[in-house]
């Protein structure tokens, strides 16, 4: 149990039908986050439908004194290729454990949980309340619940290509890059996003 936070499933406030949802979006109202308008687009319109329908699941995050938001997290499972070269034997062996190996394309195929979403609320600097690496290690925290009652070895997500954002998942919390995935838009040209993955 968390001395800090509380962490609460959508879903408890879906059961609820129109009223829960209607609690959810004034809650949703009291976040902001203009580092990241993905992060900020996808809490406020398309966490409730994908939720519903068992896409993904959002958890909301409130200081337990303050009862506050402060951040939010979205898990879902995944197919991923993760391929073998740069990796160490020891997570080779692990991710053995619960892959196919292409021998082809020397490619690892398994399914994995992915943190789709990791969020901060700025709204009236709620974000001083929680680091990032604390609202990570509850994402993770939620995924090992998970993977208690059904399996699984590996956690992946995605990030933008910058320095600052690489060097707190690699060297701050123990993910390794294994991939990299273009990503076209219509409001720009197009990036590509670093995948980056943990084995439980």
């Amino acid at each position: 149990m968390n001395e800090l936070f509380v962490v609460l499933n959508i879903k408890e406030y879906l059961r609820y039908d129109k009223g829960g949802e209607e609690l959810l979006r004034r809650i949703y109202s009291t976040f902001c986050c203009t580092k990241n308008n993905d992060v900020h687009k996808f809490l406020i319109e398309q966490s409730i439908n994908f939720t519903k329908k068992n896409q993904s699941v959002t958890y909301l995050v409130f200081t337990k004194i303050e009862k506050e938001m402060v951040g939010y997290f979205t898990i879902t499972i995944k197919p991923i290729s993760v391929y073998c070269e740069g990796l160490s034997n020891t997570v080779k062996r692990k991710i053995a454990r619960v892959s196919k190996l292409d021998k082809e394309n020397e490619q690892y195929m398994l399914a994995a949980y992915l943190i789709a979403q990791l969020g901060k609320n700025f709204q009236y600097e709620n974000d001083k309340r929680i680091t990032g690496k604390q609202l990570l290690n509850l994402a993770i925290d939620k995924i090992r619940e998970i993977q208690y009652m059904a399996g699984g070895k590996v956690i992946f997500l995605e990030a933008e290509n910058k320095e600052k954002l690489l060097n707190f998942y690699e060297r701050e919390n123990g993910f390794k890059q294994f991939n990299k995935r273009p990503v076209m838009s219509k409001e720009e040209n197009g990036h590509t996003l670093v995948q980056l993955l943990q084995v439980l």
